[in-house]
């Protein structure tokens, strides 16, 4: 993939990630968020996977295959995304947002535990000065609100699913992953609604056009470019272009909800940046040993 293709699809992807988080705030107020998540999703699923059996794309033969695309959505959907839109009820979405991206950083720290994966220093530097970013965007304190919790853990599922994505995701064609892992992460997260909360959905023109914004745009889109990217390269290098989500996620919310831009959200922010820029730069001499972080 060229570098100018490269670019404009990071662009777009990193910009339907973040303002989701300004769009989904302003729908909590039509629906409890565990059931905007999963009317979004399977929405979004159900579409896709009618598209993928119309084209005639491969699909899984095995159950070994269909459990893998079944933990990529208990991961990638219902984990992140549930966990993503229940802080949304305490905290900004713009604090959300950039808890949540600090899972490149979190990968290098899962992949050495898990994977066993030898990183360099600098890019343990990189963990270390993006972890002291979070520290400062949530003022310089450890307000461990409940929003804050699920904030971080979207970013811990995020970190797992890409890293799984990465080791499984070959397996399948690129739709037909972003379909079903959307689908059955909807499914679930159609039962933790009804078991973790007292569901309610207020339809009218502005919470169906944010429904389908949510599940059009923001999911079938920004998560077919997501896995495309993931599976065309290094996880860590893609993962690296993130920082533009909360970005722009600040930035819709600044916009859309008229949230403030504090002094601690915007050192805090660029702290979180510079630490996945060093997690994964590498100099023109490492790439041309070709030296990579995974396999």
């Amino acid at each position: 993939m060229n570098k100018f293709l490269f670019g404009i699809l990071v662009v777009i992807t990193t910009a339907l990630m973040g303002s989701s988080f300004a769009i989904g705030k302003i729908g909590l107020e039509y629906s409890s968020p565990l059931l905007l998540v999963a009317l979004r999703f399977t929405i979004a699923g159900v579409i896709m996977a009618v598209v993928v059996k119309i084209l005639k794309k491969p699909h899984p033969k095995t159950f070994g295959e269909w459990k893998w695309l079944v933990l990529i959505g208990s991961l990638q959907t219902a984990a992140v995304m549930g966990c993503i839109f229940m802080a949304l009820r305490t905290i900004t979405s713009g604090e959300t947002s950039i808890l949540t991206f600090t899972n490149p950083l979190l990968v290098v720290v899962i992949g050495t535990l898990v994977l066993k994966i030898h990183y360099r220093l600098q890019q343990w530097v990189g963990v270390i000065c993006g972890l002291f970013g979070v520290f400062i965007t949530m003022g310089g304190h450890l307000n461990w609100e409940i929003g804050t919790v699920l904030g971080f853990l979207s970013a811990v599922a995020w970190a797992c699913a890409t890293l799984l994505v990465k080791v499984h995701g070959h397996r399948f064609d690129t739709w037909v992953m972003t379909a079903y892992q959307m689908l059955f992460g909807g499914l679930i997260l159609f039962i933790a609604s009804f078991v973790l909360e007292e569901p309610f959905f207020i339809a009218n023109p502005l919470s169906l056009a944010i429904l389908g914004w949510l599940a059009i745009a923001a999911s079938i889109v920004q998560f077919s470019i997501w896995f495309y990217l993931l599976q065309t390269g290094n996880p860590e290098r893609t993962s690296a272009f993130l920082f533009l989500a909360p970005f722009f996620g600040t930035l819709s919310g600044w916009v859309l909800l008229d949230e403030k831009l504090s002094m601690s959200l915007i050192l805090g922010g660029m702290l979180i940046s510079l630490g996945i820029f060093l997690v994964n730069w590498r100099s023109k001499r490492e790439l041309r040993r070709g030296l990579v972080d995974l396999p």
